[in-house]
């Protein structure tokens, strides 16, 4: 079966859309040239590191971010470099696809039965998970887009993991 993972979404996630509290800082980064500016908490990454070594689980990123959240978002929260899901660009509304389920697509394939605890923004990827045979134990942690990653998230999460390992 494997340690279980920990998945992180960015942009809504560790990035929300709104500056939720003081806690949150200003950042700009340019990935592929493209400038973005983020709201990063960097308590994040104690809160997340914490999580995954009371659980004996890996951190990993599951966000269109990639590799690139190791360069820009990482340090800035205080985490070391993690393993990705490789999710390419989504194509596009086409073929009835959604950003939920592309990304769904690809985490599921990643994974490979490993229990996962996902923090993520998306609607629309609970329905998604929903429909995939075949996973291992897995919670997908709904993260209020304009609040982002709080304590209470980290504490279900933290239950979660602990019940499994019980």
């Amino acid at each position: 079966m494997g340690s279980p993972l920990v998945l992180l979404d960015v942009d809504g996630v560790l990035n929300p859309f709104e500056r939720p509290h003081r806690g949150y800082r200003r950042h700009r980064c340019s990935p592929n040239g493209v400038t973005y500016k983020l709201w990063l908490n960097s308590r994040h990454g104690r809160m997340l590191l914490d999580l995954a070594q009371s659980a004996g689980a890996e951190l990993a990123w599951a966000s269109f971010w990639c590799d690139h959240a190791n360069t820009w978002i990482a340090p800035k929260v205080g985490l070391p470099q993690l393993p990705f899901v490789p999710i390419p660009s989504f194509p596009g509304l086409g073929e009835g696809t959604t950003l939920g389920a592309w990304k769904v697509r690809h985490v599921v394939s990643w994974v490979e039965r490993r229990p996962f605890v996902w923090f993520e923004d998306e609607p629309d990827v609970v329905e998604c998970l929903a429909n995939e045979s075949g996973l291992a134990d897995h919670l997908l942690v709904s993260v209020d887009p304009q609040i982002g990653l709080t304590e209470e998230h980290i504490e279900r999460a933290g239950q979660w993991l602990a019940e499994l390992s019980a």
